[in-house]
């Protein structure tokens, strides 16, 4: 099976969430939060975490993830601002088949703290 890593930025609380499950998938999203948008390379999820996590949250989380690279491919890849600023926009109802299109652990790859 061919899979793609994703990434995404996280507070220490959406991380213990993830945690709860073992590390197999992200929880669901909060009713004004009608997307789930994991990014597409280090350096983004980086750049959220230090730039709008840590100054609001006091702390931030890069997680890595392995998905279907077939399930994937249901989305388009969303630019968002400069060349590296690209996302998968995942609709909330969608989120349950994505964590099941989760190979492997979640990862964290960086954290950072205030």
């Amino acid at each position: 099976m061919k899979t793609i890593t994703l990434y995404r930025p996280v507070n220490a609380v959406e991380l213990a969430l993830i945690e709860a499950t073992n590390w197999k998938g992200f929880p669901p999203r909060l009713p004004d939060q009608p997307i789930f948008y994991p990014v597409t390379n280090f350096e983004y999820a980086k750049q959220i975490t230090v730039d709008w996590n840590v100054p609001a949250y006091g702390n931030g989380y890069v997680t890595a993830f392995d998905v279907n690279a077939d399930f994937l491919a249901n989305y388009r890849v969303e630019n968002v601002g400069a060349d590296l600023h690209n996302e998968y926009w995942i609709p909330a109802e969608d989120l349950p088949a994505f964590n099941a299109n989760i190979i492997g652990p979640i990862r964290v790859e960086f954290e950072y703290h205030q």
